[in-house]
C-alpha cells in the first residue's frame, strides 16, 4: 500500500484562505488599534476631569473671597464710655458703650445693628460724619436697625447705661448685610463670621 497523497486544494480554496487569514490579522490590529484610543481617551477624559476640579476649587475660592470682600472692610471700635460717680461724687467707671461702625468698601452696608450681649439692644443710633470718628460729635439721630450706611460712611451705637459688672458682661456685636444680601455678624474681638439671616433685627 503506498502512501495517498495530500489534498491540499485548489487555489481558489488558498486564495480564500489568505484572505480570511488577512481579515482576521486586520480585525485583530483594529481592536487593538481601538483599545489603544479607548485607553487614551479614558486618560484623556480622566485628565480633563482633574482639570475640571481644579478650575472648579479655584472658582469656588475666588467666589468666597469675593463673597468676604466687602464683610472684611467693615470696621467696628467700640470703647466703654461715661462715669459713674460714687457716694462722694468721684467718678469711678464707665457706664455704657460706644461702638463705631465704618464702612470702608465701595458699597452700602443694610440693616445695620449692634447688640450688646445677647438680649440688650442699643439705645441710641447716629449717623455721623467721617471726621468725627474720634470725637464726641453725636451726628444725626436714626432710627434701630439702621437700614443703609454708604461707602466711606460712619454710624455710633450707644448701649444703655449699666453699672461695671453689667457692662463688662455685654460686650457689643455688629449686625449687617452686605451688598450680596449675605448676613455678617463681628464680635468685640473683630472676629467676622456669617450670621444667621435673623441676626440683630
Amino acid at each position: 500500500m503506498g502512501l495517498v497523497p495530500v489534498q491540499w486544494g485548489d487555489v481558489p480554496t488558498w486564495i480564500a484562505a489568505i484572505f480570511a487569514g488577512g481579515a482576521a490579522w486586520f480585525a485583530y490590529q483594529t481592536i487593538k488599534s481601538q483599545r489603544k484610543q479607548i485607553a487614551e481617551q479614558r486618560q484623556f477624559i480622566a485628565e480633563q476631569s482633574e482639570n475640571l476640579a481644579l478650575e472648579r476649587s479655584e472658582l469656588r475660592a475666588v467666589g468666597e473671597d469675593r463673597k468676604w470682600a466687602q464683610a472684611r472692610q467693615i470696621h467696628m471700635r467700640q470703647r466703654k464710655a461715661g462715669a459713674v460717680t460714687d457716694g462722694q461724687g468721684n467718678a469711678v467707671g464707665s457706664n455704657h458703650w460706644v461702638v463705631t461702625v465704618q464702612n470702608s468698601s465701595d458699597s452700602p452696608i443694610h440693616d445695620i445693628d449692634v447688640r450688646f450681649g445677647t438680649a440688650y439692644l442699643a439705645a441710641e443710633v447716629y449717623e455721623i460724619p467721617p471726621s468725627a470718628i474720634q470725637g464726641p460729635n453725636p451726628g444725626e439721630r436714626r432710627g434701630r436697625p439702621l437700614h443703609l450706611l454708604g461707602p466711606g460712611r460712619l454710624a455710633r451705637f450707644l448701649s444703655q447705661r449699666w453699672s461695671a459688672a453689667t457692662l463688662h458682661n455685654n460686650r457689643p456685636h455688629l449686625f449687617f448685610t452686605d451688598g450680596n444680601g449675605v448676613r455678617w455678624a463681628i464680635d468685640s474681638y473683630g472676629k467676622l463670621e456669617e450670621a444667621s439671616t435673623d441676626g440683630a433685627s
